[in-house]
């Protein structure tokens, strides 16, 4: 996987595990993530509870671990890296937040819609 590849699939899973995180979670901490990829270091700012920080990390770490050079989705991979539990909370989570981008985007063009009228 290129670094450019990584970059962007760290970036959603930051803004989905975040969006589920503050909808569904108190508590939430601030803290900031380094990650290492390919010899570039990623720096994140994380607003999540504890164990959303952790299910994320795992997240992270299954990602910098995979060794297909075109990452297949994760759901139809042939080897799966994710433990069974933690693959069907994180698939929750990816879940929910596309639902509720998908419907903010239908908002906002409807709102779009109607006020330039």
């Amino acid at each position: 996987m290129t670094r450019e590849k990584f970059e962007i699939e760290i970036n959603t899973l930051k803004t989905f595990f975040e969006l589920f995180c503050k909808d569904k979670h108190e508590n939430l901490i601030n803290k900031q993530v380094v990650l290492e990829y390919k010899n570039k270091k990623f720096t994140m700012n994380l607003s999540l509870c504890t164990t959303c920080h952790d299910a994320i990390a795992y997240s992270y770490q299954r990602l910098r671990e995979c060794p297909h050079d075109i990452k297949p989705r994760c759901r139809t991979c042939p080897t799966p890296c994710y433990e069974k539990s933690r693959w069907k909370n994180t698939a929750k989570v990816m879940k929910y937040a596309a639902i509720k981008l998908s419907l903010s985007k239908v908002k906002k063009r409807i709102t779009s819609i109607f006020s330039t009228q």
